[in-house]
Order: C-alpha cells, then sequence, then structure tokens
C-alpha cells in the first residue's frame, strides 16, 4: 500500500429534509452542514456489526459517534433544549468511555461518546 487514511474526512447521509436537518444539527452540536468542521484530535473507529446486530434501531443502517468533552454538561444542554438523551450503563466502558444516544429529527441514531482520560 502506498497510501493512509490519516482521518474520518466527513458524514454523508440523505435527509427527508436536507435544510431542517441541518439546521438541528446546528443547533445541537454546532457542526454546519456541507461546512468544513475542525475537529480537535483524538481516536475514531470504523465499527462494523453484524446485520442483526441490535446496538441501534434495526431500520437503520448506521450510527454516527460524536466525541464531546463533557457528557453530562452536553446531555444537560441537550435536554434543556427538549432532546431527548438515551443512557444505559451496559454501554459504559471504563477504559473506553461513557455513552449516551440522541436521535435527530428524522430518527438517525447518534451516540455521544465522552472518552475515558486514558483514551483522550
Amino acid at each position: 500500500m502506498t497510501g493512509r487514511v490519516m482521518g474520518a474526512g466527513g458524514v454523508f447521509f440523505r435527509a427527508k429534509d436536507p435544510a431542517a436537518l441541518a439546521e438541528w444539527y446546528r443547533t445541537h452540536f454546532a457542526i454546519d452542514a456541507n461546512g468544513p468542521w475542525p475537529q480537535e484530535a483524538g481516536f475514531a473507529v470504523l465499527g462494523l456489526f453484524a446485520q442483526d446486530s441490535d446496538y441501534w434501531p434495526a431500520d437503520r443502517a448506521f450510527m454516527v459517534n460524536f466525541r464531546v468533552d463533557d457528557l453530562d454538561e452536553m446531555r444537560a444542554g441537550l435536554e434543556a433544549a427538549g432532546v431527548a438523551v438515551e443512557t444505559n450503563p451496559a454501554w459504559d466502558m471504563p477504559e473506553i468511555g461513557r455513552f449516551a444516544r440522541v436521535y435527530d429529527p428524522e430518527g438517525n441514531p447518534i451516540e455521544l461518546w465522552e472518552p475515558a482520560r486514558e483514551a483522550r
């Protein structure tokens, strides 16, 4: 192999209402859809799950995972804005970090990950 992947370059998916969904991501995650999104250095995972995995809803082919610096603060802000946030102690892994889940207005699952100190 002569080249290497340096990192994720974006997340691309179809939306029923791209403008409304872009506004939701801008409001809740400060991500400007279709624009450059500066990121902090850190780990990313290409997670391939079995077709029958129940880790996220079976009617969705993918789940986006965002690294966050403070899961409790992110959760509080989302809940204050009326966004339901799911937690499950089984999702947390001390060596990897803490997790929560939200769904965008079109039902796409979004996992929020606060990496463990050792994983940062």
